[in-house]
């Protein structure tokens, strides 16, 4: 029998699908069984029509046999089977698709689906064999026809004897050779794992000889004389796959809570999660899919080794188990899986094209969770609170990533602790509770509630009465300052110098007041020019004595953040220094009297005044020793 030379540039091609498309040889049982499901829906099709297929939905299977013996692992299907011209085309040609071909020939009303559109997931079965044999008789045809290849170098075909139409694909394991074990897929279990993990919701039944072991008694007796128990082996053909997902079912078919202990089990998490989202697109692009937000983090959620996405099935097939372009970065918490026919994949199945469809997806399931977070945040406040303690940082660095792409879609998600009851709350709801004549969002940042709490600089905005933002976290500012305002209402630090809260006539005075002090307020910058950029009279103190604010964009909070860097980008990002004085505090009155009389004395209060005003600002004092001698110098 003369072999056959395969079409598409033999057996360079050949090699680059087997040895670089696919990257995890355990695909090849996923692409097996995708076309025996393709093979079952044509023929499931064909028998709407055509009374003689005799078979219902019921009647159709595949099955999976391992001969260890043999070293084969045999695929078999009762769907439409191959003629010889079929086989030819469709095996012989690389790259060539019967399921393609039928699915652009079907009416697009038919509930068909049809896995296999590309062709060259059957050679996928070369990763693990080093022949591969196809027995097929198609329906309506006594013939059976059996193609034999050994790889690249070509193939036979020839006339054989096969019961019944559809296909068998006898995949003949390579021995193993070094670290490469291929006997593993001679292994029931190990055969077992793989279509529950890639193929458990192809909609036949995939059936398996599975051995169970049960212990009988016999006649022999122990010493104390209890009958001895022998193991019994017997095989049974099981179904070892769902066929239904949870998520193509409608929601009177699966409730929340077995999509919760689906999210459990699935996800290995012990805690409920805060939300369950369920979507069921139709149109131009039809998906499913079922999410989970959960409500603790991963304990690896910020590390590196986390891998963010969701699960993504075609027609029930699993084509990658993370997939991280379905979901933007500040959502990578959410859990779960989409399933959609429509979504166009390259020739392993492996890698997801960036097409329109995928990107559509991604765009929708980004509006759901972002409604099903603000109806939490309305409707259930402390499961969203929970939502908030888990992954509140995460928000925060969604609106600062990508510059700021995402802060529209964000803001309303984020909250803070408000001075008025020292509890979490939102931006809208701040806002909401401004008083006529407010213009800014005015917040107050450290490094813990108590600190910021206890900032001198917010003495001038609650003396009017106003709310104020206490922010904690590092990444805080930095989020303010990308987010800057909200609800045209600008956000703004009590450590920025000007609040905006002066009259024309309180500023006319304060004007006049550091006009008279402008000497004092000079030699002030000249004697700590090391440490400030600016000193001046504060506008903002009611009762302290001194605060340091900033001036530019680096922010006291920010320079906190990276002084905490190591290496010189920390020791040089520093924020302009601006120490403010209180004109009415008795510590001035003293400060006026040394300049006026003693002034290295004046110098020694300097030093203290902006120390005592780093410490309150979180910031460190670089000479402690210097610091605690001027204050007994002075006392």
């Amino acid at each position: 029998m003369a072999k056959k030379q395969f079409k598409a540039e033999s057996k360079r091609l050949l090699d680059l699908m087997i040895n670089s498309i696919y990257t995890h040889r355990e695909i090849f049982l996923r692409e097996i069984i995708s076309n025996a499901s393709d093979a079952i829906d044509k023929l499931a099709y064909k028998a709407l029509t055509d009374q003689n297929v005799g078979l219902t939905r019921e009647d159709f299977r595949i099955r999976v046999t391992i001969d260890k013996d043999a070293r084969t692992v045999t695929v078999s299907d009762n769907g439409i089977g191959m003629t010889r011209e079929e086989m030819e085309e469709n095996l012989g040609v690389i790259a060539h698709s019967g399921s393609f071909k039928f699915k652009s020939e079907m009416d697009k009303a038919d509930d068909v689906d049809i896995i296999g559109q590309f062709g060259v997931g059957f050679y996928s079965a070369f990763m693990v064999s080093d022949q591969v044999t196809v027995i097929s008789r198609a329906y309506g045809s006594d013939t059976a026809w059996k193609w034999e290849s050994s790889g690249a170098d070509g193939y036979t075909v020839s006339e054989c004897e096969k019961d019944g139409v559809g296909t068998d694909v006898i995949m003949h394991i390579k021995p193993d050779a070094g670290e490469d074990r291929y006997s593993e897929f001679l292994e029931t279990w190990r055969i077992r794992e793989l279509i529950r993990k890639y193929s458990d919701y192809v909609r036949f039944p995939i059936r398996m000889d599975i051995e169970h072991t049960e212990y009988v008694e016999t006649d022999e007796v122990d010493e104390q004389g209890n009958k001895k128990t022998k193991p019994v082996t017997h095989t049974e053909e099981e179904t070892v796959n769902s066929m239904v997902p949870i998520w193509q079912r409608s929601k009177s078919e699966a409730t929340d809570e077995a999509c919760i202990a689906f999210y459990k089990e699935r996800f290995h998490d012990s805690e409920d999660p805060v939300a369950v989202i369920r979507v069921n697109a139709e149109g131009l692009t039809s998906y499913r899919a079922l999410l989970f937000i959960p409500a603790k983090a991963p304990y690896d959620f910020y590390s590196r080794d986390y891998k963010p996405g969701l699960a993504l099935y075609s027609s029930g097939v699993m084509i990658m188990e993370s997939c991280a372009d379905l979901l933007p970065e500040c959502f990578r918490f959410v859990r779960g899986v989409v399933d959609s026919p429509d979504l166009s994949l390259n020739i392993s199945r492996e890698i997801l094209q960036h097409d329109r469809q995928l990107k559509t997806i991604a765009g929708n399931l980004e509006n759901k969770v972002k409604a099903e977070l603000m109806k939490l945040q309305s409707s259930d406040p402390e499961k969203y609170d929970t939502f908030w303690a888990a992954f509140g940082r995460q928000i925060k660095y969604g609106i600062v990533n990508e510059y700021g792409m995402k802060k529209d879609l964000l803001k309303d998600l984020l909250k803070f602790y408000s001075s008025n009851n020292e509890k979490l709350t939102t931006l809208a709801e701040y806002v909401s509770r401004m008083p006529e004549g407010q213009k800014y969002i005015y917040y107050a940042a450290a490094d813990s509630l108590r600190t910021a709490a206890g900032l001198p600089q917010n003495e001038q905005v609650k003396a009017k009465g106003y709310e104020l933002l206490y922010m904690t976290e590092d990444i805080d500012e930095f989020a303010v300052q990308m987010l800057y305002s909200y609800n045209d209402k600008e956000l703004r630090s009590v450590s920025a110098g000007d609040l905006g809260l002066e009259s024309e006539e309180e500023k006319k005075e304060q004007e006049e007041t550091s006009d008279k002090a402008r000497e004092l307020l000079d030699f002030m910058k000249e004697t700590l020019k090391d440490d400030v950029a600016d000193v001046k009279l504060s506008k903002s103190l009611v009762s302290s004595a001194v605060c340091m604010s900033y001036e530019g964009e680096i922010t006291l909070e920010m320079e906190r953040y990276f002084r905490q860097m190591p290496g010189e980008a920390g020791e040089k990002i520093r924020a302009r220094h601006v120490l403010e004085l209180n004109p009415g505090h008795p510590a001035f009155a003293s400060l006026t009297n040394a300049f006026e009389n003693d002034r290295e004395r004046a110098a020694r209060i300097a030093r203290v005044l902006c120390d005592q005003a780093k410490l309150l600002a979180g910031l460190p004092v670089e000479d402690m020793g210097a610091y605690t001698e001027a204050v007994c110098a002075l006392i």
